[in-house]
């Protein structure tokens, strides 16, 4: 074989493993049932999870606007390995869970209780929005940024997220963005703004 037939074909060896590679991305696969916790004997109450018996419980007299209650491989140590994850996300009446992606998962919403607006942009900057009600399901696409509003001035919104990952990931824009240090100049220019304003919005993520 010659030295150029033989890089021909290394080529289209290495190019099939990437698409196959990139196709069958997510949370590895393991070789066990399930992976023990490092310390302890395992019985039936390493599998239960019961943060969200909260959401049966009386409703607290001073919620937060916006509320994420996690169920992933962080509060949930046995789902590590199962590429599966769940949210809770409690609103407010008029409160929003800001524009974010989630890197490692798409994300399945169910609406439980009230309405949500909700929202995607694809990476041709095209906006797909719906009006949800009590019932209704909506997709958001791995690593799309999206948000979740409750426009509602007077009724709380309960949605349930479901996740094809132990550890989706949650990256929030505004708090990335305007409550870290990235330089100021750097973000009026990408703005197209002043460096006053970046400043001015920078505070409302300190105060």
């Amino acid at each position: 074989m010659s030295s150029s037939t033989l890089k021909v074909v290394l080529s289209l060896i290495i190019s099939t493993f990437t698409l196959v590679t990139i196709t069958r991305a997510g949370d590895p696969d393991i070789l066990t049932d399930f992976i023990s916790p490092i310390t302890g004997p395992v019985d039936a109450n390493y599998f239960t999870f019961s943060g969200f018996r909260v959401l049966v419980q009386p409703p607290s007299p001073n919620p937060p606007p916006f509320k994420a209650i996690k169920a992933s491989m962080a509060e949930f140590p046995s789902l590590n390995g199962q590429s599966v994850s769940y949210a809770a996300l409690q609103f407010q009446p008029n409160s929003i869970n800001p524009p974010h992606t989630h890197p490692r998962s798409a994300e399945l919403l169910f609406v439980v209780q009230g309405s949500l607006q909700v929202g995607f942009v694809d990476t041709a900057s095209k906006l797909f929005t719906q009006n949800l009600s009590v019932g209704d399901m909506f997709i958001f696409p791995k690593g799309l940024v999206h948000f979740q509003h409750n426009a509602d001035q007077k009724v709380p919104a309960l949605a349930i997220s479901a996740f094809g990952s132990a550890n989706a990931g949650t990256i929030s824009l505004p708090g990335t963005l305007f409550n870290t240090s990235i330089d100021d100049t750097v973000l009026a220019l990408a703005f197209k703004t002043d460096v006053t304003t970046i400043q001015n919005l920078k505070k409302g993520f300190t105060s």
